[in-house]
This record gives C-alpha cells, sequence and structure tokens, in this order.
C-alpha cells in the first residue's frame, strides 16, 4: 500500500517534468534569436493596422479566444463585411474603432523560426507627427505602406523622410492593396518609379519594393501565385534576413555610457552600462570621458559570470584595473577612438509640447545617461514635413520640425546622430512640468564651442571681494509692475551705500535704454533680457560687488536659471508680494490701463502670466509693511547672512 502512490505519481512527475524541458528548450532558442525592430507608416488607411494583423495572424501568435473575439469584432464594427478585418487586433483605442484610422502608437511582438520582432503600428496623420516620431526612434526598418489605388501621396513622403531623418536604415515600399488594382505589374512600377525619384531626392540611397496584399495575404509569409511577376522575397522572408542594427554597432569603436556605479562592498566598483557600439574584452584600454583619463578593462562582470567579450547590444558591468573617476552620465570609450566633447551644437528639433518653443528658456536635456540644462536659440529654419522646404521660424509649434542652435550649461559626451542613435540622440524637458516637450537629433559641434575657451586669471572673484571687504550678492527683486520693486531696491542701496559697501542697482527700465533696447515683450524676448542681465549681475558678483536687480522676471524657470549662473548662497530672490489689484490701482505709469484697452500687449497681469516664487529667500507683504521697513527687514537679512 506505502508503495502504490509513488508507482501512480511516477508517470505525471516525468510528464512536468518533460514540460519544464520544453519551456526550457523554448525559451533558450527564442533568447538565441535576434530581434528586429520596425515601424508601419505611410498614409491614413494605406493598410498599416490590416498588415500588422496579417503578420500576427500568419505567424500563429493569435490565441483562439484572441481569434474568437477578432471574429465577433469584425462582424461588429469590422470594415471587410462578413471577413475578419484584422486591423481590429491592433487598432484599440476605441476612438481608433469608430473612426477607422490608427491615433496612438501600438506595439505588438511575434517571431518566426528564423527571428524575433517587435513592430511599431504608427499613426499616418500629420497631427499625430510626434506619435510617428516615437514608434520610429528605436526602428531598425521601416515598412512604407503605399495604396496601390493612389499612388505615393504627401504622407508617403513626410514619412519617407522622418524615416530617413530618424536614421532608419532599411525601407520597405509595401505596394498594398494590390488585389484592389488586380496584381497589375504596371501600377506596381509606376509607384516604384514614382518614389524611387524622390527618394533620391531626399538622400535615400536604397529601399525594397514588394507587391502585397494585407487582406488576401499576398507575398506577405510565402511568394503569391497572384504576382507571377514579381521575382523577389515575401515580406516575411525580407524582415528576417535584413540585417539589424545591433549586428552595425558592434563593427563600430566601444562604446558604454555609465547608468550606474555598481558598489556592493569595499573590494568591487563596477560601472553598468549597455554596451551601444563596438567590443570590449578584458585588457582593453579604454578612455572615460569628458575626463580624458586612461586605464584598462579588469573583468567583465554579469549574472551569470565573467565574459571573454562584450559587444553593443549587451548590458554589463565593467570593472578597471585603475582607480579612476568615472560616475553616472559618463562614456567608457576605446582610448584610441573617443567621441567628441562640447557644449554647442547644431541639432534638428522634433517639438512634441502643446506649448511652443521658447527660445532662450532653460530645458533639461538629456542625452543617454546624460543631464544637463541647455538653451535653445530661434530655429535657423523649420522644415514643411509635406514639401520639404525650409521656412523662416521664431518658434517650433506641436509637430513642427526644425534646425536649431543647442547650448549646454557643461560640456556632454556626443556623436553625430547619423553616427550613433546613442550618443547622439535626446529629448528636452520642461523643468517645471517634466513633460518631454522635444526629441532632438545632434548634428555636429560648432566650430566656436571648439575654438573659445577660458582664459584663466590670476585676480580672482574672492581676492575682488576680499578688496571690498564684503561678501557679493545679487538681490533679485521680482513682482508685479507697481509692486514696489524699483522704489524699495533704491533704498536698500541706498542703507548700503552708507555703509560703505560696494553696490550697483541693475533696474529693469534703465537697462531697457541701453543693453536690452533691441528687446519687446514678447515670452522670448521678456526670456533674453533677463539672461543678458542675469549674466551682467553675475560679472558684477564676480567683481566683488553687491547687486541689486529691480525687474519683474515672470517666469520661474529664468529666475532659475539666473541662480544657476551663481555659487552657492549668493542669488537671494526677493518677492515683492502686491496684490495684482493693488498694484493696479497704484498704475504710476499708467500701464495697467493701457493694457486693460488693448492698447499694451503682453502686459504681465493681464495678458501675459506672473509665476510667483514658491521659496523666495524673503517675502516682502507690501501692504503688511512700509518701503522703508521692507529695505530695512532685506539689509538685516543680507548683512545678517
Amino acid at each position: 500500500m506505502a508503495d502504490a502512490p509513488r508507482t501512480e505519481a511516477a508517470p505525471a512527475y516525468q510528464a512536468d517534468a518533460l514540460i519544464a524541458e520544453d519551456i526550457e528548450a523554448y525559451l533558450r532558442l527564442h533568447q538565441q534569436k535576434s530581434l528586429l525592430r520596425f515601424i508601419t507608416c505611410g498614409s491614413v488607411d494605406d493598410g498599416k493596422s490590416t498588415l500588422i494583423g496579417r503578420l500576427l495572424y500568419d505567424s500563429k501568435m493569435i490565441f483562439e479566444d484572441q481569434l474568437s473575439a477578432l471574429e465577433a469584432d469584425s462582424k461588429r464594427v469590422g470594415t471587410q463585411g462578413q471577413e475578419i478585418d484584422f486591423a481590429l487586433l491592433v487598432d484599440g483605442l476605441a476612438a481608433e474603432r469608430e473612426q477607422g484610422i490608427t491615433i496612438d502608437v501600438a506595439y505588438r511582438f511575434f517571431a518566426t523560426e528564423s527571428r524575433k520582432f517587435i513592430v511599431a503600428d504608427t499613426p499616418g496623420h500629420e497631427q499625430y507627427t510626434r506619435n510617428m516620431v516615437t514608434g520610429a526612434s528605436t526602428a531598425d526598418l521601416a515598412v512604407i505602406l503605399v495604396d496601390a489605388r493612389k499612388g505615393i501621396l504627401t504622407q508617403t513622403r513626410r514619412h519617407s523622410w522622418l524615416a530617413h531623418l530618424i536614421g532608419i536604415r532599411h525601407l520597405v515600399l509595401a505596394v498594398n492593396k494590390m488585389d484592389l488594382v488586380d496584381y497589375s505589374q504596371a501600377d506596381f512600377d509606376a509607384i516604384v518609379a514614382d518614389y524611387a525619384a524622390f527618394a533620391q531626392g531626399i538622400g535615400i540611397t536604397g529601399f525594397t519594393a514588394i507587391p502585397i496584399s494585407g487582406f488576401r495575404g499576398d507575398n506577405i509569409t510565402a511568394p503569391s501565385a497572384n504576382t507571377p511577376w514579381y521575382q523577389g522575397p515575401s515580406l516575411i522572408r525580407h524582415l528576417e534576413t535584413v540585417e539589424v542594427n545591433a549586428v552595425a554597432d558592434q563593427a563600430r569603436p566601444f562604446r558604454m555610457p555609465v547608468q550606474w556605479v555598481n558598489r556592493p562592498d569595499l573590494d568591487f566598483r563596477g560601472f553598468a552600462g549597455l554596451v551601444s557600439g563596438g567590443s570590449i574584452r578584458p585588457g582593453d584600454a579604454v578612455r572615460i570621458l569628458p575626463s580624458g583619463k586612461t586605464s584598462r578593462i579588469a573583468r567583465i562582470v554579469t549574472m551569470d559570470g565573467d565574459l571573454d567579450v562584450a559587444v553593443a547590444g549587451q548590458s554589463v558591468t565593467l570593472t578597471l584595473a585603475d582607480e579612476v573617476d568615472c560616475s553616472r552620465g559618463d562614456v567608457i570609450a576605446a582610448a584610441d577612438a573617443p567621441p567628441e566633447v562640447s557644449d554647442r551644437f547644431e541639432a534638428t528639433l522634433v517639438w512634441m509640447d502643446e506649448a511652443d518653443l521658447v527660445p532662450g528658456r532653460a530645458y533639461w536635456l538629456k542625452l543617454g545617461t546624460q543631464t544637463v540644462s541647455a538653451t535653445i536659440q530661434p530655429p535657423k529654419y523649420q522644415v514643411n514635413v509635406n514639401s520639404l522646404e525650409h521656412l523662416a521660424a521664431k518658434t517650433l509649434e506641436l509637430n513642427a520640425i526644425g534646425v536649431v542652435e543647442v547650448a549646454t550649461d557643461r560640456r556632454i559626451i556626443f556623436e553625430p546622430y547619423a553616427e550613433s542613435r546613442a550618443l547622439g540622440g535626446f529629448i528636452l524637458i520642461d523643468k517645471l512640468t517634466n513633460a518631454t516637450v522635444a526629441a532632438g537629433m545632434l548634428h555636429f559641434a560648432l566650430r566656436r564651442a571648439q575654438n573659445v575657451h577660458w582664459q584663466a586669471l590670476d585676480i580672482t572673484r574672492e581676492a575682488r571681494a576680499a578688496l571690498k571687504n564684503q561678501k557679493p550678492a545679487v538681490l533679485w527683486f521680482t513682482g508685479l509692475s507697481g509692486s514696489g520693486k524699483s522704489t524699495i531696491a533704491n533704498l536698500v542701496e541706498k542703507k548700503l551705500h552708507r555703509m560703505n559697501r560696494h553696490t550697483f542697482l541693475l533696474d529693469g527700465d534703465n537697462v531697457r535704454h541701453g543693453l536690452n533696447k533691441d528687446l519687446g515683450f514678447t515670452e522670448a524676448d521678456r526670456i533674453e533680457n533677463i539672461r543678458r542681465v542675469g549674466e551682467v549681475a553675475r560679472l558684477m558678483a564676480d567683481a566683488g560687488l553687491i547687486v541689486i536687480t529691480a525687474f519683474i522676471s515672470p517666469f520661474r524657470a529664468e529666475r532659475d536659471m539666473v541662480r544657476a549662473m551663481l555659487p552657492e548662497g549668493e542669488f537671494l530672490e526677493i518677492h515683492i508680494d502686491t496684490p495684482l489689484s493693488v498694484a493696479e490701482a497704484r498704475d504710476v505709469k499708467g500701464l495697467y490701463r493701457k493694457a486693460r484697452e488693448g492698447k499694451l500687449r503682453n502686459f504681465t497681469g493681464i495678458d501675459s502670466p506672473y509665476e510667483a516664487p514658491e521659496a523666495p529667500e524673503i517675502r516682502i507683504d507690501t501692504q503688511a509693511l512700509s518701503p522703508e521697513q521692507a529695505a530695512d527687514l532685506i539689509v538685516d537679512r543680507l548683512l545678517g547672512d
């Protein structure tokens, strides 16, 4: 009796073991397959979603319950009569199904015997250009769909140019819906000829043209008997054999942006990251950027043990033979072929935010593992994505693409985007909202960034301050027009002057008579006004002065920009807090009246916002304190510090 359970349980145990072995074998097989990321794009209703649905269906990546739901949905909301509407597998949003279009980027995974795939279905409408750029940013290949009945359209050209701009090297021209033109070779040849002429004009050196029917399945997984005149590969066959970017990246010089310094104990210090280019072995010489220090690789560490070689696409931890300074944001590179380092660039910018680009405003720029503060100059030009014309522009709106100059607050490691996506592609982040507002592609470093250097000086800012027997500071008065900034600032300077302090007062109105007389009151001009004043205030503080500024300076981002120019503790933000109703009642200069009458545009508090400081060093309530009392409080705080 005691042996019976063991005898009966043995077959079930063996079956479980076989299943486990099958699963492990399956996973090992998939681990060894290469991965191709590609996008489908083109004009509206060219059949992008249908094609992806067909690929999922033919590769047997649809479960029975999904197929049942698809058949039911096809009858209820499909566009193919009683037949299966493959587009519904991808168009998941309610708005997409209602309108029969793609709005958001949809990602799907499938696999064949030879390769794994991640496909992004990108929208065709111009208003969703930013979504298309998002989907294309990681793609190795783009399938450009064209309706055989309509030929090359404006959106076909736009998406082809965007794919080329983003650096997708492999393009497939999939002439779809061939079944609706009776599989005409003449129609196919005419479309290919038109596209070839266009592609040559924008720098596309090659593409693969395939006649297909996503709905009927012609030339999707196997050659179709309906196109005996076509002797090329099926779409799947081409996708299985095209070279992926990771293979090409392995032939480039070694690059690894450092994501994390791994220090679990006193005896181990490794630098973790994704190898973005080339290969590396223990003993290879490397250079740490931006410092330029050199060392050699001691070990290549992974969870599965040390490796003899690491190649592009692998995540590893490297240890160095020497104790060198290296942290997140640095790049470990081949010693004899390092990337460039600069702080001034030309770049293509794709604007992705509802609010327009504000030239001169500081944004966070994130490139790989590096994050720096950056300002964007007014665009050199904007590109009309339909005609590819270069248009004059002062800013960039949602979905606009332009060429700009970018300045960062410190040098970053980069390579041209055409050579490296990892070190050439970046995003811009709004400092206040943390929203991603743009994606960019670096072209090259500006020559002046390489030729203009800091001149070493023997007399330091500390020496100049010591000569004056005072600590330099910038007292930044901010508040609405009519709040009393200039009045209180003038009293503060008088009190400091009587104490033999060396000061200088920069007043908003006075500065606009000279230094900033070329600026107006648009948002961009206001930002440039504050940037210039901030630079002047910094130079005066370097001279050892106590600088007093009285400016509305309505935007937090620009006040923070000036704060970042100065050493810790030298910038004192002073909010002259006066309600709008009180400031407007004073209206000494009659400006509020003009603004209310529409005679003065972009006036702060009326038709332009004022962003009050969130945590100023000093807040002056002008309804509770007189100007004299406010000035005494500020002087006491300054000298008390």
